[in-house]
């Protein structure tokens, strides 16, 4: 199937590492531009940015290093993103941050840090791409990352990471609302347990797959395929929806 992704540009935050990775190399391969927003890893953002290159050509996707939680740095990546493309159709945020941690020792810096990349980090980007394609009278697209825990809390000392992710649910579902009369349709998604070779040990592993209905975790591929058909010109009449992709998890 034609996604019509072609000449399409999306900015993916998170797009060098797991579920994000595999999104920017979807869009490439179905034609589409990407730059992909990263924190702090250098190596692994040069690695995936060559892995898009061989599969989209030079000139199709981009890098850039900056913290999603700070409203000028932000402003600075969509900047970035339009003075090499012209402009932006597509937003994704995959970037996570999950600290293991009992409440009762959580101190209030991991807390507010985690809230930061998985909940401020959505409405700093989001506010700013809405603002952009209604100031220049444009469509858009938005795929915000929540989870499964958004809904059925954690049960492994995550509960900062659970809070954060709920919040994603709630700000996607109000923002669609809002923006949806403009052509911007705004969704999220709640993946299960995903893993990228070698991202998690063998014995943690088994335990998730006890809980997983089908069997096994997914992949970051498997994600990708439907990520980027909700984003894609195919997609055009579901918003404010939370994607179950859990492999059974949560059967939402």
């Amino acid at each position: 199937m034609d996604l019509g992704l072609k000449g399409k540009v999306a900015v993916v935050v998170g797009g060098s590492s797991n579920i994000g990775r595999a999104c920017s190399l979807r869009l490439v391969e179905e034609g589409a531009n990407v730059v992909i927003a990263y924190s702090s890893n250098d190596e692994k953002a040069k690695a995936s940015l060559q892995d898009m290159i061989s599969a989209g050509g030079e000139g199709c996707a981009y890098s850039y290093k900056c913290d999603v939680t700070q409203e000028d740095e932000v402003d600075s990546l969509f900047k970035f993103a339009i003075e090499k493309f012209n402009t932006v159709d597509i937003l994704i945020y995959s970037a996570m941050l999950w600290p293991t941690n009992k409440v009762i020792d959580m101190p209030l810096d991991e807390w507010n840090r985690t809230l930061e990349i998985n909940l401020t980090g959505v409405f700093l980007t989001n506010r700013w791409l809405c603002k952009y394609w209604i100031d220049n009278n444009k469509p858009g697209k938005i795929m915000n990352f929540s989870s499964q825990a958004a809904f059925k809390g954690s049960t492994t000392f995550h509960a900062h990471y659970a809070a954060a992710k709920a919040g994603v649910v709630a700000f996607t579902v109000s923002l669609a609302k809002e923006v949806a009369k403009y052509g911007i349709l705004v969704n999220s998604a709640a993946p299960g347990m995903t893993v990228s070779p070698g991202s998690m040990s063998e014995e943690r592993m088994e335990y998730y797959k006890t809980r997983i209905p089908i069997g096994r975790c997914g992949t970051p591929a498997e994600m990708a395929d439907i990520i980027t058909f909700l984003v894609s010109p195919r997609n055009s009449y579901m918003l404010g929806a939370c994607v179950d992709v859990s492999g059974g998890m949560l059967c939402r």
